[in-house]
């Protein structure tokens, strides 16, 4: 299972990254970037901005679920961390997980299996025999 924050800190402390909005936009443009995580709940005009130029560059982005004081705090800095490039990921597999499977193997919110369609393929079967 893959656990984006886990990565994010290995990617800090291993590779190489861009902390800031500024120096997030300049790896962008100097075609250094090669993955933008950006916090949710951030300035809109900001998000616009790196969104637009992530796109053009053809970098993809990630969003964090947490603001940016929990993005700041997975980087291990004592400040909030709007937006973030990752650059060398290190020893991370931050650029090549799947952090949305994570999610799928969840299952429901209350812990509970869904084996409806189970349960409606049995009756279709028994329809079908009889």
């Amino acid at each position: 299972m893959a656990d984006l924050a886990r990565d994010i800190r290995l990617a800090v402390d291993s590779g190489e990254v861009a902390i800031g909005a500024e120096s997030v936009i300049s790896s962008i443009k100097g075609s250094t970037s090669k993955l933008v995580i950006l916090a949710s709940l951030g300035k809109k005009e900001l998000y616009d901005d790196i969104t637009h130029l992530a796109k053009l560059s053809e970098v993809k982005i990630m969003l964090f679920s947490g603001n940016s004081m929990d993005l700041g705090t997975v980087c291990g800095k004592p400040f909030s961390v709007s937006a973030l490039s990752i650059i060398k990921p290190g020893n991370s597999n931050i650029l090549t997980a799947d952090y949305s499977k994570a999610e799928e193997e969840n299952g429901p919110e209350d812990g509970k299996e869904d084996n409806s369609s189970e349960e409606t393929e049995t009756a279709e079967a028994e329809n079908a025999d009889a």
